[in-house]
C-alpha cells in the first residue's frame, strides 16, 4: 500500500505510517495472517503518536491513532458496540510504569503509592464481548475497529468456558462482560499435529489459530477446535450490581461461572506494579497460554469514572508490553547441522536481531519439508519467534519484501561433517548422514548404542565415561574401546585402578559375541534386534548382509523399503565398512551361522511378555522367542498367539482373558523353549 507524495517531509511521513498501520491492522484483524510483529507495529504506532502529538493540525479521525482494529470482515453481521471497546496505551520499561502511577496520582489529587491497582497478564487472543440479558447469553461479537464488530454468537457459543446461563438464581438483567478467547499451548500442540496427520495447513501460533477458528462461519468449526474463554471487564450492568472495585467486580464474574485470571493481583503503588510486571516476566514461560504483557487497572471504580478516557483508550488502565517474541530480519545463510542420530537439520542464519530481550543471529528450519511449506530462500525477509529457552523459529516469510535476488536452500549430498552420503529415503521427513559409525557429529552416540546391554553388553562403559573418552580423542571408533590399556584408563578422574582393570576384562569378554548382537550394535537407523536377527537367519552371514541389493534386502521377513534403504545406503558407505574391518582386526568374533539349519518353529506367530520373570529376564525372554522366528509386541490383540504372565502381570494379561488368547507361565515359556530350541527341523510349534 503507497501513500500519495507531498511536499511536505512531515506529511509524507504521516501519510506512510497511517498506510502501513492500516495495511497492519487488515492484515492483522480481518484476514487472521499478520504481515508484521507486534513489536514492528507497536514502533511504527509510537512514531506516528510523535508526530501527531507535534503536529496536532494534522490529526484526522481516520488516523490509526484515534481508532482500534479495523473494519468487521463480510460473512457477519454487524454489531455496534453500546460502550466502545477501546484499547489500552502501552508501556515498555519501568519508568513508564512509574510514569503511569504518577499520573494517576496527580489526576486523582492522591499520593501515587497509596493507589490499588488491579492487575492481571495481558492474554494474546482475540478480545470479544458478551452481552447477557435476564441470565441468558444473546450476543457474542468481535472488537472490530473498536465501536463496531462481527456478530459470532454461534461461534462463541461452542466454547465450553462461555456459560450459555449465568449461575445463581437472582441475576443482572443486563450484563455485557468483554474478554480473550486464546488457545493454550498444549491445545495448539494437538491441533497442529491432527492437521499434519491430515495433510493439512498448520498455524503459525496459537493466537491465529484461536483468531482464525472463531472467524470461522460454519459454527462446527469453532466447536472442533480447543478455544478458552477468560473475561477481563465489565462493560455494562445494572446499578444494583455495581461494586465499588474491578477485583470486586472480577470475583462476581467467577460467581456467575465465568472464568477470570488465576493470576490477577491487586497491588499498591508504583512499586506493586513494578513487583507485578517482574512476577509476571518470570512466570511467563511456565504459563500453558501466551501473554504479552501485563494490564494495570485503577481498581477503585469512582476513581476509573474521575480518571477518565482519552480519544482512544482510559487513563485509568495501562498496558506493559514484554518484549516482543516476534521480529523480523533477513536469512543471509542456511547451514546444516548433524546431529547426534545423524538426521541434518538446517539452520538459518541471520541478520541479527533482538528478540525477547535476546539476540537472536540462528533459527532452525526444522527440514526440507518445512523450508517448502515455508517457501523461504537465502535472502528472504521472515518473522522469527522465541519464546522462552525455545530454540528461535522462523514463522513466516514476508512475501512482499521479497528482493529480485534469492537463491533456493538445497540439501547437500554429503555430510558437512564427515563428508559421508546424505540419505533420505522414501517419505521420510529427516534427510540423515549414512556414515554412523564414522561420523564425528555422532560418535558419543554411536559409541553408546554399540556398548549397551542389548548390543555388546560392555559392563562398565556408561555414559560419562565415553563423554570422557571422546573428549580426550582416546575414542574415535568403536574399534578404538579394545585397543585401551587398563593403565592409562586409570589416569581418567575418579577411575581407580581396580575399575580400569574390569572394563578391560568387560571389553575382553564382549569381543566374543553373536553376529544379530553385532549387527544391532551398529546402529544402522530403524534395525532394531528383531531385524538383526532376521538379516542373520536369511543371509547367514555379515559379508552377504553387506553387499546385498535393495531388492534381496526386501525379500527379508518384516524388512520393507525404507528398512532396506536404511541398511543399504549403511554399508555402501565405505566409512562404515572400514569400520567394521577394523572391529574384525581387533578381535570381535562370532559363531558362524548356517542358513536353514533350524527352521523356525515360531515365525508368523506373535508373542506378548507382561509382569515379572524370576529365572529370565524380559530381554532374554524376548531374545529367544525372537531366534524362534517370533515377534514379541507390547500389546494384546486377537492376532496374539501367546501370552507369558510373569509376577504382578496386569491389563495384558486380564485382555488376554478377554480375547481367549493363550496365556503360559514362566515354567511352562522355559519348558517350552528347551523343547523347541533343541528340536529337530522338521518340528514345528503347535
Amino acid at each position: 500500500m503507497c501513500a500519495k507524495k507531498s511536499a511536505d517531509p512531515v506529511i509524507d511521513e504521516i501519510s506512510t505510517l497511517r498506510a502501513q498501520l492500516e495495511e497492519a491492522n487488515y492484515r492483522y484483524y480481518v484476514e487472521d495472517a499478520p504481515s508484521i510483529p507486534d513489536a514492528e507495529y507497536d514502533r511504527m504506532l509510537r512514531r506516528l503518536q510523535e508526530i501527531e502529538a507535534e503536529h496536532p493540525d494534522q490529526v484526522t479521525a481516520d488516523s490509526p491513532t484515534q481508532r482500534v482494529g479495523a473494519p468487521p470482515a463480510e460473512g457477519f453481521p454487524e454489531v455496534r458496540h453500546a460502550v466502545a471497546m477501546l484499547s489500552l496505551d502501552n508501556a515498555f520499561d519501568e519508568q513508564e510504569v512509574r510514569a503511569f502511577a504518577r499520573r494517576v496520582g496527580e489526576r486523582l489529587e492522591t499520593d501515587e503509592q497509596a493507589i490499588t491497582f488491579c492487575c492481571e497478564p495481558k492474554l494474546d487472543g482475540l478480545a470479544v464481548s458478551l452481552v447477557y440479558e435476564n441470565g441468558l447469553l444473546v450476543q457474542g461479537a468481535t472488537r472490530g475497529d473498536g465501536r463496531t464488530g462481527e456478530g459470532i454468537t454461534a461461534n462463541l457459543r461452542t466454547l465450553r468456558s462461555i456459560p450459555l446461563r449465568l449461575r445463581g438464581d437472582h441475576l443482572p438483567a443486563l450484563l455485557e462482560v468483554r474478554g480473550e478467547v486464546y488457545m493454550s499451548h498444549s491445545g495448539f500442540e494437538k491441533l497442529n499435529d491432527e492437521a499434519r496427520t491430515r495433510g493439512s495447513k498448520v498455524f503459525a501460533n496459537p493466537r491465529n489459530a484461536a483468531a482464525g477458528s472463531l472467524r470461522q462461519l460454519d459454527p462446527n468449526i469453532a466447536a472442533a477446535r480447543p478455544l478458552e474463554f477468560c473475561a477481563y471487564q465489565v462493560a455494562r450492568i445494572d446499578d444494583e450490581w455495581l461494586k465499588p472495585s474491578h477485583s470486586a467486580l472480577m470475583q462476581q464474574l467467577r460467581d456467575m461461572g465465568f472464568r477470570t485470571s488465576p493470576e490477577i493481583d491487586v497491588v499498591t503503588g508504583a512499586d506493586g506494579l513494578v513487583d507485578f510486571c517482574d512476577r509476571m516476566g518470570r512466570r511467563r514461560e511456565r504459563l500453558d497460554y501466551d501473554i504479552d504483557g501485563a494490564v494495570l487497572k485503577v481498581d477503585d471504580l469512582r476513581a476509573q469514572r474521575e480518571l477518565g478516557f482519552v480519544s482512544r483508550a482510559p487513563r485509568w488502565a495501562m498496558a506493559f508490553k514484554f518484549p516482543a517474541q516476534e521480529q523480523t530480519t533477513i536469512i543471509r545463510d542456511v547451514t546444516f547441522q548433524v546431529g547426534r542420530t545423524g538426521r541434518l537439520t538446517p539452520v538459518a542464519r541471520l541478520e541479527p536481531v533482538q528478540v525477547a530481550g535476546v539476540m537472536v543471529s540462528n533459527a532452525t528450519l526444522h527440514n526440507m519439508d518445512e523450508i517448502e511449506r515455508l517457501d523461504a530462500r537465502i535472502g528472504d525477509t521472515v518473522v522469527i519467534r522465541r519464546a522462552g529457552d525455545v530454540i528461535p523459529q522462523i514463522v513466516s516469510v514476508v512475501m512482499d519484501a521479497r528482493p529480485e535476488e534469492v537463491h533456493a536452500i538445497e540439501m547437500p549430498e554429503q555430510c558437512p561433517v564427515c563428508g559421508s552420503r546424505v540419505e533420505r529415503i522414501g517419505d521420510e521427513v529427516d534427510a540423515r548422514c549414512s556414515g554412523g559409525l564414522f561420523c564425528p557429529a555422532q560418535r558419543k552416540e554411536a559409541l553408546k548404542h554399540f556398548a549397551s546391554r542389548r548390543a555388546l553388553d560392555i559392563d562398565g562403559l556408561g555414559t560419562k565415561l565415553i563423554d570422557a573418552l571422546v573428549e580426550r580423542e582416546w575414542v574415535t571408533t568403536p574399534a578404538d574401546l579394545f585397543r585401551l590399556e587398563a593403565e592409562r584408563l586409570a589416569e581418567l578422574p575418579r577411575m581407580a585402578q581396580k575399575s580400569a582393570d574390569n572394563l578391560v576384562a568387560s571389553l575382553e569378554r564382549s569381543r566374543h559375541t553373536t553376529l544379530p548382537r553385532f549387527i544391532y550394535a551398529l546402529g544402522i537407523t530403524e534395525v532394531g534386534e528383531a531385524t538383526a536377527n532376521a538379516l542373520v537367519l536369511h543371509f547367514g552371514e555379515l559379508q552377504r548382509i553387506m553387499d546385498a541389493s535393495r531388492e534381496a534386502l526386501e525379500t527379508v521377513a518384516d524388512i520393507g523399503p525404507i528398512v532396506a534403504g536404511h541398511i543399504h545406503s549403511f554399508f555402501a558407505e565405505a566409512h562404515n565398512r572400514e569400520t567394521i574391518e577394523d572391529l574384525i582386526r581387533v578381535g570381535i568374533d562370532w559363531e558362524e551361522v548356517e542358513v536353514g539349519e533350524r527352521e523356525q518353529p515360531l515365525a508368523g506367530q506373535t508373542w506378548v511378555l507382561t509382569g515379572t520373570l524370576e529365572a529370565l529376564t524380559r530381554d532374554e525372554a524376548k531374545a529367544r522367542l525372537v531366534a524362534l522366528g517370533a515377534k514379541v509386541s507390547g500389546s494384546v490383540s486377537k492376532k496374539t498367539h501367546a501370552v507369558v504372565a510373569g509376577e504382578a502381570a496386569g491389563s495384558k494379561l486380564e485382555k488376554a482373558r478377554q480375547l481367549g488368547v493363550e496365556v503360559m507361565d514362566e515354567q511352562t515359556l522355559l519348558n517350552f523353549l528347551g523343547q523347541h530350541e533343541s528340536a529337530p527341523s522338521s518340528e514345528k510349534a503347535p
